[in-house]
């Protein structure tokens, strides 16, 4: 390795913005343009003493580069001959002073936060760490600095050359009220479909495969929400099992396509390979949502690996508490947490944002445990840690001319005090609505005993939501998730049984609001067999014909089981990888049609993807209300009704009598729906409504009945009742004349 010295005469002092490492070619003709092709580099270390640009060449040699320049708390110079492929890290020279938060070493190796791309894999050792991890006295081992080189052990920055070529890409931009989102993992999706050659399944390309895309567009959803795609690491505790973050939510890259899900290699090939994955789900009408995690890194706690900021400046990137400063303030379980206080980690998240969308072509984000970003605002409470909606960082999302137009939605809880905030988040945010999942799974269960709450859940939660000024759409309604049961799991299993993650069956959530139907997990039972597949199809049908945004998870439709593990968050295999054999099985193959259907019947009727909340009044004097609920006797429930014991009831969108206008300013106009719901264990005769809301000559007609495997084969109820099966839904058209 060359002296510091003769390095130091290499580096060109460069410029201290963009940050991260930007490729460019000779333009001799600019005043102050280097002559030669090469790459500048910019770090923003605002407490650092020295920091050094380590390049790594095709044998794995590190050559170390002094930066010596520094303009507004950044870092910089200018290498000629760097190019793109090229692996790089930092090493960040300062203070070891954990009881005051600083904990510089530079024998770790540091990956540049705002890297393209990112080659190599974590791997545990005690190297990685800044603290000696097994020092005798182990409750100040994460005082004493361990002096060890990490190099050996942690993944390295990529150069990558900047492609803008999106000239022949066209976004869907779906209206929120029209959209269908639908939650997968580029790996999981992919890795058993026996249409995707094997070389791609498990990857970007493979999403991208005509045979991905076909179901997609068959179900007829109209947006993926994707699981974490930035680079990520696997944690200790895993790998010390033999496991795997599967899942992804552990980041360590935030401007950087996970190199695991890449057929093009980790060089820069992942980014090239993102970008027409999008452009092909665009070309389908499908919108790409990322969820994203920000709340926290892969570093973990005072004894996790030194693997970027913590080493960059601690202090300066996440929260330490005012009294322990040598700790961290965990509000999201995972040992530290981002502190969106400060301008320049809101700028490093806000140009993340802006990165993917301009540049890698996306559509939205999902923010896992977003209320852990907006604490410790200016109006934050618990001593200027709560949760607070005037927060720097919402300030910034609202305000961007770019990030304020896409899809948001918001994960609104952390694990910390104060930090579940359905309902609480500023326009123009979505969320994720557990209240609306809760709601149902209950009702479906038999477990509540009244209807007050899936009434409100049904027609859009209003009472989260319309205070604030929001619409429907902010309402994110789901059943199921990446996390928990799957939909079949739900009507199979009692408890979970997570046995494999290797935790003692402790992990994972024990309020599942699920119901095995009479036996724990698979069985031959024909009885128990039919009633898993008719509750499978209510619970399908609830969501779908409900108002707000649907999200169904990928597998649902095909009745995917994870054989009762509701945490498989670290099971890479075949107990969390779509089982595409089950299309072949009639009852499976009836669902996903069902699924199909109804996506359809959402997409034609606007009465059932409603832009404002019902009002239950009438739009014109003398006309019908939008909303009417009815008992089984046919009768508009009362108040006395809604706090009565009941397993079924009847919700009426009535399409002549909404308040919304098509794109040329006319009163929408829509056929009339009556949705009956009858959770009973018995059947239950159900009286239509008469007048006012069917004309005396107006027929029902049946779309959709869960008892019949979902079709709607039966003749129409010229008027009358209708005899609802047990534990069954309809769906029954009124035609607008």
């Amino acid at each position: 390795m060359a002296s510091g010295q003769e390095l130091e005469a290499a580096v060109r002092p460069g410029s201290w913005q963009p940050l991260g490492a930007r490729f460019h070619t000779a333009r001799p003709d600019q005043p102050g343009r280097p002559g030669r092709a090469g790459t500048n580099f910019a770090l923003w270390a605002p407490g650092a003493e020295a920091v050094d640009l380590c390049l790594f060449d095709e044998d794995g040699q590190e050559t170390r580069h002094r930066l010596t320049e520094q303009d507004v708390q950044i870092w910089h110079g200018f290498v000629p001959g760097v190019h793109p492929g090229t692996r790089y890290g930092f090493r960040v020279h300062g203070r070891w002073d954990p009881w005051t938060g600083a904990r510089w070493n530079p024998a770790k190796l540091l990956l540049d936060p705002y890297a393209r791309a990112i080659d190599g894999c974590y791997t545990s050792h005690d190297a990685a760490c800044a603290a000696v991890r097994n020092w005798p006295e182990a409750d100040v081992a994460d005082t004493v600095r361990d002096n060890r080189d990490s190099a050996p052990y942690v993944p390295r920055s990529v150069v990558v050359h900047d492609e803008d070529d999106w000239y022949d890409d066209h976004r869907p931009k779906t209206p929120w009220p029209e959209t269908v989102l639908y939650e997968l993992h580029v790996r999981g999706f992919t890795m058993r479909h026996p249409d995707i050659p094997p070389h791609l399944r498990g990857t970007y390309a493979g999403l991208a495969h005509p045979a991905a895309i076909s179901h997609l567009t068959r179900l007829g959803v109209t947006a993926v929400e994707l699981l974490p795609v930035h680079q990520f690491a696997s944690e200790d505790h895993l790998q010390a099992r033999g496991l795997v973050n599967y899942w992804g939510y552990n980041t360590i890259g935030y401007f950087a396509p996970h190199a695991g899900y890449s057929s093009s290699g980790s060089r820069g090939g992942q980014v090239g390979e993102f970008k027409r994955m999008v452009r092909a789900l665009h070309a389908a009408g499908i919108e790409v949502i990322l969820d994203v995690v920000f709340n926290h890194t892969a570093e973990g706690g005072e004894l996790g690996p030194m693997l970027s900021l913590r080493g960059i400046d601690n202090a300066a990137y996440y929260r330490l508490p005012p009294n322990r400063p040598r700790g961290y303030a965990d509000y999201t379980g995972c040992g530290n947490t981002l502190d969106t206080r400060r301008p320049q980690v809101v700028r490093l998240v806000t140009d993340s944002l802006r990165y993917w969308v301009a540049e890698m072509g996306v559509d939205g984000f999902r923010f896992d445990l977003a209320a852990a970003l907006a604490r410790g605002g200016p109006g934050g409470g618990n001593g200027g840690d709560g949760v607070d909606m005037d927060h720097p960082f919402l300030a910034a999302v609202a305000q961007d001319p770019l990030l304020s137009r896409v899809k948001l939605i918001a994960e609104p809880w952390d694990v910390g005090p104060g930090g579940y905030q359905v309902g609480g988040f500023p326009p123009p945010w979505a969320e994720w609505n557990d209240k609306y999942r809760d709601a149902v799974r209950d009702f479906w269960r038999g477990a509540r005993a009244d209807v007050r709450e899936l009434g409100y859940r049904l027609s859009g939660s209003s009472d989260l939501y319309q205070r604030s000024g929001r619409r429907p759409y902010a309402s994110v309604n789901f059943v199921t998730a990446h996390d928990g049961f799957t939909l079949r799991d739900l009507v199979s299993y009692d408890r979970k049984h997570n046995e494999a993650n290797g935790e003692a069956n402790r992990d994972g959530t024990d309020d599942n609001r699920s119901w095995n139907h009479g036996a724990e997990g698979e069985t031959t039972d024909p009885a128990v067999r039919a009633l898993r597949l008719r509750q499978l199809r209510n619970l399908i049908a609830t969501l779908l014909l409900s108002a707000g945004v649907p999200m169904l998870t990928a597998g649902d439709e095909l009745g995917r089981t994870q054989g009762g593990n509701n945490n498989a968050y670290c099971q890479d295999n075949e107990a969390s990888w779509l089982d595409w054999s089950l299309l072949a099985e009639p009852g499976w193959q009836e669902l996903c049609e069902l699924t199909a259907r109804l996506v359809r019947l959402r997409r034609a009727h606007p009465v059932l993807r409603r832009r404002a909340f019902f009002s239950g009044r009438a739009a014109t004097p003398g006309g019908r209300p939008d909303l009417a609920w009815f008992t089984p006797l046919g009768k508009e429930m009362t108040e006395a009704d809604w706090f009565a014991p009941t397993a079924c009831l009847g919700m009426l969108l009535c399409g002549t009598a909404m308040s919304e206008r098509d794109d040329s300013g006319e009163p929408l106009q829509d056929d009339s729906f009556l949705l009956l719901l009858n959770a009973d264990h018995r059947e239950t005769v159900f009286t239509l409504p008469g007048e006012p809301w069917a004309e005396p000559e107006a027929a029902y007609e049946t779309l959709i009945d869960t008892a019949a495997g979902g079709t709607g084969d039966r003749e129409p109820y010229p008027r009358g009742a209708v005899l609802l099966a047990p534990r069954s839904l309809h769906l029954l058209r009124i035609p607008t004349r």
